[in-house]
């Protein structure tokens, strides 16, 4: 199972710098992750502010 990000991103790249795999990216108006290098650490949402990454 990966996260995906939700509305509620900010754009602020916390989640980003952390991720161990390098699968988030900066989309037109939020993150996002690629699903299928996503590892389903969990560190994403860990560390962001607004709880946008969620398992989905």
């Amino acid at each position: 199972m990966a996260y995906y990000i939700s509305e509620e991103c900010i754009s602020c790249g916390a989640c980003q710098a952390e991720c161990p795999v390098g699968c988030i990216s900066e989309g037109d108006s939020t993150y996002v992750i690629d699903e299928d290098a996503c590892i389903d650490c969990g560190t994403c949402a860990d560390v962001c502010p607004t709880g946008a990454p969620q398992p989905k």
